[in-house]
């Protein structure tokens, strides 16, 4: 069997983009580890939520570790770097964001954990991070580096089928679930995801879909019930996220999909 460090830039990430994967991966028999450059303690949450005296790092390190209970992630680690914010907003400059943080630097300490466990696939994001987010597109930088220094033999950056994400937005508008005003940019130009032509592996978790989405509402602080994650129909959220799509680093794509990160490994 073999072992897939998944890294990513705050809890609640490895759920949205890899969860079905990485539950997949565990219950194929493969060692799952899970990496975050954060504990996300810029996010936003309700007021009330907390207990007396919690940060709200504290509080997503705890919904951290139960996701990683339900997608069978033995092993959580953190780089310590603080939460960057948004694009544009006053975190992204402060000292210790990871943003701002010297890629080698985070590189190493990456690259430290995939010696330890002789990582055979290393799961990172596409280089707009999947969405623009600084914190995501440090965590394709560094995890390149890493995984160069390390000798990852495989780098997957998981992104999200433009094309697809069409069809989901019309589904969740549809629905009710998504307000117009709210509808993100996916036009050609946009910095969400990737064109399907583009992609080279898509996995599909649809019978793991109820384990994504435990996994999703562990993460309670920023993914509540009244979210439009949790309140589509099982067989509309099942359509929308039941596959997870992934670019593989220096693979140039042939027009057809893996259907496996772990394919043609021996």
């Amino acid at each position: 069997m073999a072992t897939l460090v998944s890294f990513h830039a705050h809890p609640d990430d490895e759920s949205i983009s890899t969860g079905g994967t990485l539950a997949k991966a565990s219950a194929d028999g493969h060692r799952v580890v899970l990496v975050f450059a954060t504990r996300g303690e810029h996010g936003e949450v309700a007021e009330g939520f907390l207990d007396p005296g919690e940060t709200l790092g504290q509080r997503r390190e705890k919904e951290c570790h139960r996701s990683a209970e339900i997608l069978g992630a033995p092993r959580v680690e953190f780089l310590g770097h603080i939460d960057s914010g948004m694009i544009g907003t006053p975190e992204n400059d402060l000292d210790g964001s990871f943003w701002t943080a010297p890629v080698e630097e985070s590189a190493a300490r990456l690259a430290e954990i995939l010696r330890e466990e002789d990582a055979d696939i290393l799961t990172i994001y596409d280089s707009d991070g999947a969405y623009g987010h600084p914190d995501h597109i440090q965590v394709h930088r560094v995890g390149v580096r890493a995984a160069e220094l390390a000798g990852t033999p495989r780098v997957f950056e998981a992104t999200m089928n433009r094309d697809h994400l069409r069809k989901v937005i019309e589904i969740g508008r549809e629905a009710g679930l998504i307000p117009a005003d709210e509808v993100p940019d996916v036009g050609e130009d946009s910095t969400f995801g990737r064109p399907e032509a583009v992609i080279t592996t898509c996995v599909d978790i649809r019978h793991l879909i109820s384990t994504k989405r435990a996994s999703m509402a562990a993460h309670a602080s920023q993914i509540s019930e009244t979210s439009f994650f949790l309140l589509m129909p099982d067989e509309a959220f099942a359509q929308s996220f039941g596959w997870e799509w992934f670019i593989r680093h220096g693979v140039e794509p042939t027009g057809e999909m893996d259907d496996d990160l772990f394919a043609g490994l021996d």
